[in-house]
């Protein structure tokens, strides 16, 4: 049930904030009064895990052509119940696309579902007007093409809907994708034949009805957090491996939950890549938290005959226990099974180094063109709520800038950039862990935590439409936590336009 706080909890979760030094709650705030979840030893792994299909794709004149339909269906999630759902080209999420960097790619979109909807290309860099977010309504019975040349390395980015204010709902009944970038340059060493040694795992948390449709669990502190956990669609999958060593691609696509991953044997973690492309070396950690919109890619190195499960730790998002409860982040949740057959195909070393990427050393010794600073509080981003007729920051096309994002709240966030990749420099003035040093597009930030971020932006230029940066927690981003950037020409920063006209910039 869903109840007001009480005075004793409230004032523990106020010492515990007045410790942080972040605002307390606010008098209007409500949350789960929920136990902490803990699903160890009860799941039953029957399973097998589901593989969504590689897209179709048709190459004419130098284009890789898709096609994909957001539509209603049905699914069976709990035998014998039936539960509407949202998908594309299919019931449920959709099929993975797959490019090469250098490629230009088309995406054609149908929405025949009964709303307006977006789609959403999450870590791509490409023009304002492909980006698909809430400036690119897709009306019923409409469809829209969106086209880019793929000018990034290797990562395993996805597609999801952004319509302003109903992003969590589309999300909710469904509606996510993932799109795998190759490199001719990636390490032949990497496990890479899909479905076989190289696997997505997209990981989603719901409610049930009794009658098997999703239920709506109240937003306790960060969003919708449900009691069940789907793996690419299906509850207690079994993922049956016939090599020594599997690429295990995870998204984490729920709307508020966050993960702290590992292995229910407690052997490490091998990451060699995170939202935005491969690590420049492996590395290793006991844990891996991700928070809904990132992505991580970690191997998996069994033993013949061995059964592991991945599983989803508690974690310390520096809120007060009842908020911790609310939010799922007390919850210890097994995930999925892994099952290494009796006989194995040997893995091949894995080498020192997995990609020579001298932007690193570019940033590092590149000069700053702009530094900012951005607050969450609440729903707000330096105390504003989206306007989707406002322009906050006007950029110049090829910037490298960096960005001091503070949470001053007592709850937990996230924060997104549209169209860039950065590097966390640092979290609360330390280096991050060795697994974060890599190419993001999506941060973590518990209540009170401060990240400081070396942004790189790309050069499409666009006076007129924007591109987002939020909170990708999505109910806080439905209620307005999102901003909006542009970016010009160097010489047009000072003149360009801080407004647009939406109707005009509406794409449909």
């Amino acid at each position: 049930m869903t109840a007001s706080i009480s005075r004793r909890t409230l004032l523990a979760s106020s010492a515990a904030v007045a410790i942080l030094g972040v605002p307390q709650l606010t008098a209007c705030t409500t949350f789960n009064d929920r136990a902490p979840i803990d699903t160890v030893g009860k799941v039953d792994f029957l399973t097998p895990l589901p593989i969504p299909p590689i897209a179709e794709s048709t190459v004419a004149n130098g284009i890789r052509t898709f096609a994909l339909e957001a539509k209603t269906g049905t699914s069976e999630f709990i035998a014998g119940k039936s539960t509407p759902t949202w998908g594309y080209n299919g019931a449920f999420l959709g099929p993975t696309l797959r490019a090469t960097t250098g490629e230009t790619v088309r995406v054609k979109v149908a929405n025949n579902l009964p709303e307006a909807t977006t789609v959403h290309w999450h870590g791509m860099k490409l023009p304002a007007a492909m980006d698909g977010g809430p400036h690119q309504t897709i009306h019923p019975g409409d469809s829209w093409t969106a086209e880019w040349t793929v000018e990034q390395p290797s990562a395993t980015v996805w597609y999801h809907p952004h319509p302003h204010g109903q992003t969590e709902a589309h999300v909710q009944h469904g509606l996510a994708g993932l799109f795998i970038l190759d490199d001719t340059d990636d390490p032949a060493e990497l496990p890479h034949e899909y479905g076989v040694d190289d696997i997505p795992v997209v990981l989603q948390d719901r409610s049930f009805e009794s009658n098997g449709t999703f239920a709506t669990p109240d937003r306790a502190v960060s969003g919708l957090v449900g009691d069940t956990i789907l793996v690419n669609g299906a509850i207690g999958p079994v993922l049956t491996v016939a090599s020594e060593r599997t690429r295990l691609r995870i998204l984490n696509g729920s709307s508020a939950r966050v993960y702290n991953l590992g292995w229910s044997n407690d052997q490490d973690i091998t990451v060699i890549a995170t939202d935005s492309g491969l690590l420049r070396k492996p590395q290793t950690t006991d844990r891996v938290l991700l928070s809904p919109g990132e992505r991580v890619e970690i191997l998996f190195d069994g033993s013949a005959g061995e059964t592991v499960i991945l599983r989803s730790h508690p974690q310390d998002l520096r809120m007060g226990k009842a908020m911790s409860d609310g939010a799922g982040a007390n919850d210890t949740l097994d995930l999925l099974q892994v099952v290494a057959a009796a006989t194995l195909t040997p893995a091949v070393p894995l080498p020192l180094t997995l990609i020579e990427d001298n932007l690193f050393a570019s940033i590092a010794s590149a000069t700053i063109q702009e530094s900012r600073r951005f607050e969450l509080s609440g729903t707000l981003i330096n105390g504003k709520a989206m306007d989707m007729k406002r322009i906050d920051h006007v950029l110049a096309a090829g910037a490298y800038e960096t960005w001091m994002v503070r949470n001053i709240h007592s709850q937990v966030h996230n924060f997104h950039v549209h169209n860039a990749r950065f590097r966390i420099l640092s979290i609360e003035n330390a280096e991050p862990p060795a697994y974060l040093q890599g190419w993001k597009d999506t941060v973590l930030l518990p209540a009170g935590q401060t990240a400081n971020l070396a942004v790189t932006f790309g050069d499409y230029t666009d006076p007129d439409l924007p591109y987002m940066y939020h909170c990708h927690l999505l109910w806080h981003e439905d209620q307005g936590m999102m901003g909006q950037y542009t970016i010009v020409d160097r010489k047009d920063v000072d003149d360009a336009p801080r407004s647009i006209n939406v109707d005009a910039g509406m794409q449909h």
